[in-house]
């Protein structure tokens, strides 16, 4: 396979280690770039709802392909998000080309790109980590049932349907936290004069221009790869949003697998190694 070269490419909210994880469809997506730069900005590894029980092999596979872009040559930003915060105690490390950092401002053909995972805006993070990750389990359980009907659908020739997008879209808090959300990450990089502002955390993909009385910005989020299986690139000057066909996801139930206990080991060692 060609792999497309890429000057950045932006992942987020992969959550490893959780059963809506779309991994193999990652693999894939990861096995047709060639990537100078690779911004994992958060939410790569659920350390939150992380099992000993459930971390198939695919999973392990992603955190090796990762690792082995930065072998290769790409520069590598793991930015902490919320979900996999347990690395924030190793922020500012360095490893060969593989870097642990909370945030990261790169200039981008004379444009100053600042990408933060943006769990800083989410009270309920904060506030009452607990509810957050109770909420977080049933996430991960409805997805999984979600998915068990969208295999049912496409049997039966019907279109899939996405629970938590219904509930989203019907819940005005939810609208309004999303909002909310883009609308301060937007104001903050316009007080800063960055040209780019690049979160992930709510699972919502978007390139869009934002203004305010001083100014614009272009706001991006890279989405996620539960639901919308997104990422996004920037090459030659211009950022653009990749999406995965879905319809190749939804042909077959994924298989439940279970790693064998030297594999969950190994998702440590192979973060904290060196290359």
């Amino acid at each position: 396979m060609k792999k497309r070269p890429v000057d950045v490419v932006v992942l987020s909210d992969v959550h490893l280690g959780t059963y809506g994880c779309h991994a193999k469809e990652l693999l894939q997506y990861l096995a047709s770039i060639k990537p100078k730069t690779l911004i994992l900005n958060g939410d790569i590894i659920d350390i939150w709802q992380f099992r000993k029980s459930y971390f198939p092999k695919s999973h392990l596979k992603v955190i090796k392909k990762l690792l082995d872009f930065s072998a290769k040559g790409t520069k590598v930003y793991y930015i902490t998000g919320n979900h996999d915060e347990m690395l924030r105690k190793f922020a500012d490390t360095t490893m060969g080309n593989f870097s642990i950092v909370n945030k990261v401002v790169l200039e981008l053909d004379g444009k100053k790109a600042w990408f933060f995972h943006g769990d800083v805006f989410d009270s309920s993070v904060h506030s009452a980590k607990w509810i957050a990750k109770l909420g977080g389990l049933g996430y991960d359980y409805l997805i999984l049932l979600n998915r068990f009907i969208n295999w049912i659908l496409v049997k039966m020739g019907r279109e899939p349907y996405s629970l938590s997008k219904k509930i989203k879209s019907g819940v005005k808090q939810a609208v309004k936290f999303i909002s909310d959300f883009e609308t301060t990450a937007a104001d903050i990089a316009i007080e800063n004069n960055y040209d780019y502002v690049v979160c992930g955390h709510i699972h919502e993909p978007a390139i869009t221009i934002k203004e305010n009385k001083k100014g614009s910005v272009t706001y991006l989020n890279s989405g996620d790869w539960i639901e919308n299986l997104t990422a996004l690139e920037y090459h030659h000057n211009n950022w653009t949003l990749y999406r995965y066909d879905k319809q190749t996801v939804l042909n077959e139930p994924e298989e439940t697998e279970t790693a064998n206990p030297i594999d969950v080991k190994l998702v440590a060692t192979l973060i904290f190694s060196n290359n």
